[in-house]
């Protein structure tokens, strides 16, 4: 080989080497970035639309709870109806004994529960817009709960653990379909069975962008589930819903409205809701 081939090859091979090094210093610097921040005890902006092992109010900014960790403040029952929604420390579910219902004992804590499951819902005194929305939740055996952010949208809460039938908007984690005509119309199912036994905690993380209007009241843009996590796994992907789904609060679509968790269709416990402003997904 001449000396020009050689050397020629020898630029090639060290403009190779090159470029592999720089790709893998721009792969490693968000890693490297956020080792830095967990070493000087910062939290770090991991908000890429994946679970990142604790729950993320543990793990990045911005995040606050919506329960006190002693009583209801902040919550109130829809219409101000009677309501059997308390604190608890613990909740109890019984296998062999009682594996249809969930107990526990009244003291001052951030875990609530809606007694025998056939009471009011519960809902926030504040209104929120784009948010960010991170909550667990328990359910005994066949059990039946929503999640509606606006008071409007539903997430469905529901003992879908061991099905191997298609999903359904009935089933946990759907987007549950509006109510026209008699007819169940729309919605959207998981993307996949993410259930854990009854009995046993859950999480959901909402991505929710609200609903759009311009200067007259007129709705511009359709509300959007922008991403929904169920026990870190992701089930709902840029899901858009043109209106009210089945069993919402009663007010109109606007920019900002109420959290709203169903209480009347069966026993359900939630802990650790927490929300922050909605911010982009950062894509890795």
């Amino acid at each position: 080989m001449g000396t020009r081939s050689k050397s020629l090859r020898q630029r090639r091979s060290g403009g190779c080497v090159t470029l592999s090094l720089m790709r893998t210093r721009l792969l490693l610097a968000p890693l490297v970035a956020c080792v830095a921040s967990l070493l000087s005890g910062q939290k770090v902006e991991l908000n890429d639309g994946e679970a990142h092992g604790d729950p993320p109010y543990l793990l990045e900014d911005g995040w606050r709870p919506l329960l006190n960790g002693r009583d209801l403040a902040g919550w109130r029952p829809q219409e101000n109806k009677p309501s059997d929604w308390f604190t608890t420390k613990g909740v109890r579910w019984e296998r062999l004994l009682g594996p249809t219902r969930l107990a526990g004992i009244p003291a001052p804590s951030g875990t609530i529960l809606n007694g025998n499951g056939r009471t009011a819902n519960l809902v926030t005194e504040e209104k929120f817009g784009d948010v960010e929305l991170y909550l667990e939740f328990l359910i005994p055996k066949g059990s039946n709960s929503g999640v509606y952010l606006h008071g409007l949208y539903e997430i469905q809460v529901f003992d879908s653990y061991g099905s191997t039938e298609p999903m359904k908007t009935s089933d946990c984690g759907g987007v549950y379909h509006r109510w026209i005509d008699n007819k169940g119309v729309g919605g959207s199912p998981p993307s996949r069975n993410a259930s854990r036994r009854p009995g046993e905690w859950q999480s959901f993380q909402i991505w929710f962008r609200a609903p759009r209007f311009d200067a007259s009241g007129r709705k511009t843009e359709n509300a959007r589930f922008v991403r929904v996590l169920h026990n870190g796994l992701s089930i709902q992907n840029d899901v858009e819903v043109d209106g009210p789904t089945r069993a919402h609060m009663n007010h109109p679509e606007a920019p900002v409205n109420p959290i709203m968790l169903q209480g009347d269709h069966g026993p359900v416990a939630y802990r650790n809701i927490h929300v922050r402003p909605l911010r982009p997904i950062i894509n890795r």
